[in-house]
């Protein structure tokens, strides 16, 4: 196994990261030293029983506060340490074989505890890397410290050897991702071997793709199942909302390697391979002849087409737009949106609607409750002055009673900041979804303001999972986060000015009990709101859609029959 920990930084692999299946439900992590691959996994998905084994004790010992368990052991003498009656649905050997006697044995081992549809990771050095053949050439080669050259290392494996070793476990390959690091210095080094290689009979440019990275990231399953493609659009993000909506789900769907999952420009959508295919068109206006031919050319191509649409349509009609006419709704064959009460307005323009709610990708680390004697409070929404007017004198008044304790950071709005009547105030202007988050996790109190209307009836939460996530405390209407906040222990909810000065004070008077309250929201959302909690209803729904494409292909004619003529 992997030597001891000193060799090798607290680092989790951000590569090996985004390819663990976010829904696992059990994960070993083999040669895991510290824990901090797997500490980082937790923070994706927290119910997870992450297991972790390594040969270095003190390694082990950190790693035991960090995973659900970790023993210490060479996986070699004791390769199932862990009682796994439900098997593990997914086993990591992050640089780990190469440190092996026997790493045949010991994967085709392993592979009888994977789960029916579990899954590898195996990342390794490239022996077929550019520094070895120039080591080779010019006489130099060593065994070093740490790295490529690692003086442990006991076994080397190229693409084509290690495809074998995990085809002798029996698995099939998901995957293969190449991790170059230096290509400049790989470019110049085959361009002058150029005249070589094509006399011994090999293309420069092929022997670049083998030599270029320094290491590969392998994915394969012990069963080989269907692939599908989801292709979705992005709307220009603002606010946070594409981010939401779009990237950090189509993120999720790519973790499971049956998925081909991909955010792409609309007019650049093809067809990756002759499989199920789902186009997820964001927020599209589709109207008129225009309209039309956007969606003609999806379904030429073969793809079911679906609409993602997180706000009330009636935005819409109020810019002139008449929504039954347009076939952003019952020109495709379905939808998908954020709530419950949105659902039931889109459920009138097409039937097959499916309610996926905001959820987080990753618990951000936190960094606030620093200092007892300062909160910020947080306000960061678009489009909310009929919402926040009624309060500002509330929050001119405490403000002003209560000096530099209370400092306000403002995103996006220039007119609340500028209504604000205090010294202690800083201004963002319209940033991307990094630095909102950023912001927001440097604040102690996030203030959502939500008026009682039609349209904010049909909104989302997520004001309220993004704060409880960073542990900020929520102070909100009862609009749309009285249904989600237990008023008192995960956030306070105020319906009036006179409520919102109680409850302001409130926490500012009581910081402790003000983190125990942001904490309690951070579990919430940990225990009930990540997006690895719905990643199989999400496949599973695509899968249906698939599979009954012929019956919505004749729902969508019945409803649209202009876009077949």
């Amino acid at each position: 196994m992997k030597p001891p920990h000193k060799h090798y930084p607290d680092y989790a692999n951000p590569e090996l990261l985004d390819k663990i299946p976010l829904n696992a439900r059990t994960v070993l992590d083999v040669g895991c030293a510290q824990g901090a691959l797997g500490a980082a996994y937790l923070r994706r998905n927290p119910t997870c029983r992450m297991l972790g084994i390594d040969v270095d004790e003190e390694a082990a010992e950190l790693a035991r506060q960090r995973l659900t368990e970790a023993v210490c052991g060479d996986v070699e003498q004791t390769p199932m340490p862990f009682e796994v009656p439900e098997g593990i649905d997914c086993i990591i050997y992050g640089d780990v074989l190469e440190h092996l006697v026997d790493p045949w044995a010991l994967l085709a081992e392993h592979v009888k505890y994977l789960s029916p549809q579990g899954t590898v990771l195996v990342c390794m050095p490239n022996v077929e890397h550019w520094s070895f053949a120039a080591k080779l050439l010019t006489g130099t080669f060593d065994y070093e410290e740490q790295g490529l050259f690692d003086k442990t290392h006991l076994r080397w494996f190229t693409p084509r050897t290690m495809g074998k070793l995990l085809a002798s476990a029996g698995l099939a390959l998901a995957d293969i991702a190449p991790r170059p690091i230096n290509t400049q210095a790989a470019e110049q080094f085959v361009q002058a071997l150029a005249p070589g290689l094509k006399a011994i009979g090999v293309e420069p440019q092929e022997f670049l793709n083998r030599a270029a990275p320094l290491q590969f990231l392998w994915r394969a399953r012990k069963a080989q199942l269907g692939n599908i493609e989801v292709t979705a659009t992005m709307l220009a993000p603002q606010g946070g909302v594409s981010d939401v909506r779009v990237v950090e789900p189509m993120r999720a769907l790519s973790t499971d390697s049956r998925m081909i999952a991909k955010v792409a420009p609309e007019e650049a959508i093809e067809p990756a391979a002759e499989i199920p295919r789902i186009a997820v068109i964001h927020r599209p206006l589709l109207n008129g002849a225009a309209g039309k031919q956007r969606i003609r050319r999806l379904l030429d191509k073969g793809y079911l087409v679906v609409t993602e649409f997180d706000d009330h349509p009636m935005f819409m009609e109020e810019r002139g737009l008449d929504v039954h006419q347009m076939l952003t709704f019952r020109g495709v064959h379905a939808v998908q949106t954020s709530t419950m009460p949105l659902a039931e307005v889109l459920v009138a323009e097409n039937p097959e609607v499916a309610v996926f709610p905001n959820g987080v990708f990753e618990l951000p680390a936190v960094h606030n409750f620093a200092d007892p004697e300062q909160m910020t409070f947080f306000f960061g929404a678009l489009n909310r002055q009929a919402d926040w007017a009624e309060y500002m004198p509330v929050l001119n008044e405490v403000a002003r009673a209560v000096g530099p304790r209370l400092r306000f950071q403002v995103l996006f709005d220039q007119a609340f900041y500028n209504a604000l009547e205090t010294p202690h105030k800083s201004f963002e202007p319209l940033a991307d979804y990094t630095t909102y988050k950023k912001l927001l996790c440097q604040s102690e109190i996030s203030f959502m303001p939500l008026s009682d209307s039609v349209f904010n009836r049909a909104k989302s939460d997520l004001k309220f999972i993004e704060a409880g996530a960073a542990r900020v405390a929520a102070l909100a209407n009862p609009t749309v986060y009285g249904s989600v906040i237990e008023d008192g222990k995960t956030g306070l909810i105020f319906r009036n000015p006179a409520e919102l000065r109680s409850s302001l004070l409130r926490l500012l008077a009581y910081p402790e009990a003000t983190k125990r309250v942001a904490q309690a929201a951070r579990d919430y959302v940990s225990s009930k709101r990540m997006l690895a909690y719905q990643v199989d209803e999400r496949i599973k729904w695509y899968h249906s859609l698939w599979a009954r494409r012929d019956e919505l292909n004749e729902a969508l004619k019945a409803r649209a029959p202009e876009l077949f003529t």
